[in-house]
């Protein structure tokens, strides 16, 4: 009977259980989510002479935010749009440890791979993943092992913030490939990163309450990308409306995404002002400059179903900006270093020091090797560059690609650091005996580098004439080039192997790696030519353009 009692009251039990309905889930609080978010960092641990941007004054502003939005109720997650590589000669020395140690140290918690991660060999990377105490992310880079093709990074990570679900997923320009030495990239395939980031999308979105882009393809108002391959607005614009991220934390191209109207971006965007993000088809896409001169903030509160931007701001980082009467002026308060940030990165910055303040000549002007400029009209430093290969390696003509250089030679004294900043990659030169038709054919390809692009030629013994992006004159030694004389050329190695689009000629049968760095060439030209005058490099009529 006890028994029978028994399982009749377990009967109605589990009836009742099966009929009652499970209470809902306890409702979650909206979340204030702070974005922090910087990119293209470029070895600038230090602060500049002038003492703008540094890893210590950053370190502040970072604590600064991190404190005032922990005491609102909020959290934070610190992206970093990738190119730790390649900039100043103190980081590049060291292979960038102190900017990988230092970004532990200021809390990034994710980092899209940039192209020049590809900078240094192989074995390089693997310790900079090492130091790296957060990881590095790219869905769209592939490396062959014994496996088959296998993603070389992560393609994402979860971030748990509040109660809610970030993912955070890393895409890399395919473009990398023509960016950096072919021997440091042997086996490796960058894919499509719209193709990848459409393929995760919906695993992210199923995952987590909010989907966030870390990439480093460039941002090109409304998709004009020239020669570039596609970057953050095609993206947004491919992916279904709804479907894409939420966000965009970019970076490659090197500007502040400020935005004046749709699909019409500052230019002319000054420190401290307020920035309207971009948004394209739902997703929001931001980017703050480079070398840390800005820290990103964006401020969302996410709630079910809903990620809703707040604020958005690019807070200076001791940027100094012109005045009205024509000098330089703070913009904003002084940011004061963190003393711990800066007594952990002073020794890195004493040993680059070192080695670096060696004289090698001297400059009457600058010479100038702007990268807005230098990628769209020839300059004097362009000139100078050209020259010193042509002078070295003996060639009728020389050919440097634009985006080798990577900032100007200033007036007055000039150390070995100086001339580092300008060619920090150790190229080697190259020279190729070709027939008058094959150089024809490579200056025609030279011809159709879009300005603004890495390829755009600085040139030295040649005379160009570009209509359209059609070469319609091209004279060496006041001669029009004949197609069966012979012609030295000389390039750098990166050129010679196809970098920036060129046609490959490391393979040419009269190709020779001379095995001279580039900048020890540079060293030689200035020790011989100095006091460097600007106007013995102008280029006058070397090209022209219509």
């Amino acid at each position: 009977m006890r028994t029978a009692l028994t399982l009749l009251a377990a009967a109605t039990l589990l009836a009742g259980c099966a009929t009652s309905p499970a209470p809902p889930p306890p409702a979650r609080a909206p979340l204030k989510l702070t974005i922090l978010h910087t990119n293209d960092h470029h070895g600038r641990f230090w602060p500049n002479a002038q003492g703008e941007y540094g890893m210590a004054a950053r370190k502040t502003i970072v604590d600064r935010v991190r404190a005032e939005v922990a005491a609102a109720g909020g959290h934070v997650l610190f992206l970093d749009g990738g190119d730790v590589n390649t900039g100043v000669p103190e980081s590049d020395l060291q292979d960038a440890e102190p900017d990988f140690l230092g970004m532990n140290r200021l809390g990034i918690d994710a980092m899209a791979v940039g192209n020049h991660e590809f900078d240094k060999p192989p074995a390089v990377l693997a310790r900079q993943r090492q130091w790296a105490k957060f990881p590095l992310l790219s869905a769209n880079i592939y490396q062959r092992t014994p496996q088959g093709l296998q993603r070389m990074f992560p393609p994402y990570t979860v971030f748990e913030r509040g109660g809610y679900r970030i993912a955070v997923m890393g895409l890399t320009t395919d473009d990398t490939a023509k960016m950096v030495l072919p021997a440091h990239v042997e086996g490796i395939e960058f894919r499509k990163p719209i193709d990848e980031a459409a393929r995760l999308l919906p695993e992210l979105r199923a995952r987590a309450d909010m989907v966030i882009a870390v990439t480093h393809m460039g941002h090109y108002p409304n998709g004009s990308r020239g020669v570039n391959a596609p970057g953050d607005v095609e993206m947004a614009r491919a992916l279904p409306p709804g479907q894409g991220p939420d966000l965009i934390v970019g970076g490659h191209s090197q500007n502040p995404v400020c935005m004046l109207a749709e699909n019409r971006r500052n230019p002319s965007y000054v420190p401290g002002e307020p920035c309207a993000p971009d948004r394209q088809n739902g997703t929001w896409i931001v980017q703050a400059h480079e070398w840390g001169k800005y820290v990103g903030r964006a401020d969302f509160e996410v709630s079910a179903g809903r990620v809703e931007l707040v604020r958005y701001q690019l807070i200076p980082v001791n940027l100094l900006r012109r005045g009205a009467d024509g000098k330089p002026v703070l913009a904003g308060e002084r940011v004061p270093e963190d003393a711990a940030m800066q007594g952990f990165l002073k020794p890195y910055q004493d040993i680059g020091q070192s080695r670096l303040l060696v004289p090698v000549g001297s400059a009457e002007g600058v010479l100038d090797g702007d990268r807005d400029r230098v990628r769209r009209q020839p300059t004097t430093l362009g000139t100078l560059l050209a020259r010193a290969m042509r002078s070295r390696t003996g060639a009728d003509l020389a050919l440097m690609n634009s985006g080798g250089i990577r900032d100007s030679l200033p007036a007055g004294p000039l150390t070995y650091r100086d001339l580092l900043k300008v060619q920090p990659f150790g190229n080697t030169i190259s020279v190729v005996r070709l027939s008058g038709e094959e150089l024809l054919g490579f200056l025609r390809a030279a011809a159709k580098m879009t300005p603004g692009a890495g390829g755009f030629a600085q040139t030295a013994g040649v005379r160009l004439r570009i209509v359209a992006g059609e070469l319609e004159l091209a004279e060496v030694n006041g001669r029009p080039i004949d197609p069966q004389a012979s012609y030295l050329l000389a390039i750098n190695n990166f050129t010679a192997t196809g970098g920036d689009g060129y046609p490959r000629l490391d393979q040419h049968p009269g190709h020779v790696n001379t095995g001279l760095v580039d900048v020890e060439v540079l060293r030689e030209f200035v020790a011989r030519n100095s006091p460097l005058r600007p106007a013995d490099f102008e280029p006058g009529d070397a090209v022209i353009r219509k």
